[in-house]
């Protein structure tokens, strides 16, 4: 954002600053507007899919990043560092996983001294499964060995050949990936499920994103995976963007790579595999666009880089008590635990500072002036309510108080969007109205297996919609025959509009 030598002298300063468009009447602008005007991301670099992610969207994500990986670690997760190069054998070595990835690879030029000193080309990683599983081959001698849990965090890279969009859909993003290993099928489709409950707790319960785990279709599922559940978010232009997915790979890996342990009875055994990956950088996405408002950023509190922001207001006269004062205040909220900034800069107007704090999420601004130091208090304004109100001076062990307060609003605020937003339809037709409708179409349909892949893709090239899948966390039962073929259904699928 940059700053005008007169920042408040008129109504057209701040336009030009500020968000030009409502959400609700043209999300894809107001998008483009708020990840340029809140200083998330740079895009005149001007490399398709590619993108400067600025300090504010940088400490947002790294608080994302935090948030996710302690939840992981607390389930027994430890970090590694994978290398950022694959070589072409280890992508080979799983058939369908290369064919699903080929196209998308970024090759670099051919390492002459590459594997077994074997001349060999090296891709950028499009995700580290062949990396990973070799690694468990290696560190996995026997039962005792196991589960091993790792994650790592990075950037992955894909020749996206669609239109890219920024944090959305790139050719380079950044996620936490976690590999896991294990003895028996059982314990690995547990932790499948357990990958679901950390998403809930960290996207829904902390993030305030509602999502439906959805086990896609055998024709959607990872590449190498024997099945996928991803989470469906749903954005306010009705598409549903893909969040946290994870994977069951089976053995289907360890036998590409001789991954095998010696169980208690001293048999060699095959090792079951799974991978989970949270896109950190597209989560962001979600908090953007589920969150924000047309004054711009609404950000949880507990995401906020920053979360209280205090903002003098002087006069020449009495400029120097009123900044110590703030300056009282911005350690006495530190020491409650609250991540606080003073905004002293003495170019800006206070005017200014509080559109472009507002404009950046803060949840809460507190203002300090005259009658503030008269009265030993501070003026409180909620970025979610835009309520002012005012408090004494020993008041500020309340603030995380209230910051929970301000993020269960967020939460209840974004269930209550989704409210409605799922419709069970009976014929072709509802479905095209509902989509157009900005809704998700709950219907009966044949098959997710090979089966159904024609209805697929008449829902794809007639009506202009994915068949997502199957709920992942209830068994459904269809009733009635398939609302594209009229054959017997055998499965209930969410049926939407995607990125």
């Amino acid at each position: 954002m940059t700053k005008q030598s007169d920042k408040d002298s008129s109504k057209n300063s701040k336009s030009k600053e500020g968000l030009t468009v409502k959400k609700s009447e043209n999300f894809s602008e107001w998008y483009s507007q708020i990840i340029e005007k809140a200083e998330i991301v740079d895009l005149r670099l001007g490399i398709k899919g590619f993108v400067i992610i600025r300090p504010w969207g940088t400490l947002i994500i790294e608080r994302l990043y935090d948030m996710f990986e302690k939840e992981l670690q607390n389930k027994g997760h430890l970090p590694v560092i994978m290398p950022s190069v694959i070589p072409e054998s280890n992508l080979k070595k799983e058939e369908s996983h290369i064919q699903g990835f080929a196209p998308e690879v970024f090759w670099l030029e051919t390492d002459k001294e590459g594997k077994n000193g074997k001349e060999e080309r090296l891709a950028l990683r499009p995700t580290s499964e062949t990396v990973f599983t070799p690694m468990f081959a290696l560190w996995v001698r026997s039962h005792r060995d196991l589960p091993l849990k790792l994650y790592q965090r990075g950037s992955v890279f894909r020749y996206d050949t669609k239109s890219t969009r920024p944090l959305v859909r790139g050719r380079e993003f950044y996620w936490i990936e976690c590999h896991d290993a294990f003895a028996t099928k059982k314990e690995a489709e547990a932790q499948v499920q357990e990958d679901i409950d950390t998403t809930r707790k960290i996207l829904y319960e902390k993030f305030g994103i509602p999502f439906l785990p959805i086990r896609r279709p055998s024709w959607d599922k990872f590449a190498g995976a024997e099945y996928t559940i991803g989470s469906d978010v749903l954005m306010p232009d009705g598409k549903l963007i893909q969040q946290p997915s994870t994977h069951f790979m089976g053995q289907r890996f360890s036998k590409a790579f001789d991954a095998k342990f010696t169980t208690k009875e001293g048999k060699e055994e095959y090792l079951y595999t799974t991978a989970y990956g949270p896109a950190v950088s597209r989560i962001l996405v979600s908090v953007i666009s589920t969150h924000g408002d047309d004054k711009g950023l609404v950000l949880p509190f507990e995401i906020a880089p920053v979360q209280a922001v205090v903002i003098p207001i002087y006069t020449v006269k009495n400029k120097s008590k009123i900044l110590k004062y703030a300056g009282e205040i911005m350690k006495k909220l530190e020491a409650n635990g609250v991540r606080t900034k003073l905004d002293s800069d003495e170019n800006s107007t206070p005017g200014w500072k509080f559109h472009e704090w507002e404009l950046k999420g803060v949840p809460f601004r507190i203002e300090i002036g005259e009658k503030e130091l008269k009265g030993k208090k501070f003026t409180l304004f909620t970025r979610d309510t835009g309520v002012k109100t005012t408090a004494p001076l020993g008041k500020f062990g309340y603030i995380k108080k209230l910051g929970e307060a301000y993020d269960k609003r967020l939460k209840t605020r974004a269930d209550n969007n989704m409210k409605g937003k799922t419709v069970s339809c009976k014929t072709k037709e509802d479905i095209r109205k509902i989509l157009k409708e900005g809704k998700i179409a709950r219907v009966n349909f044949c098959s997710t297996e090979k089966k159904g892949e024609k209805c697929a893709e008449y829902v794809e090239k007639e009506i202009g919609a994915e068949v997502r899948g199957t709920l992942a966390d209830r068994n459904e039962k269809p009733f009635g025959k398939c609302i594209i073929c009229n054959t017997s259904a055998n499965v209930v699928v969410y049926i939407a509009k995607s990125y």
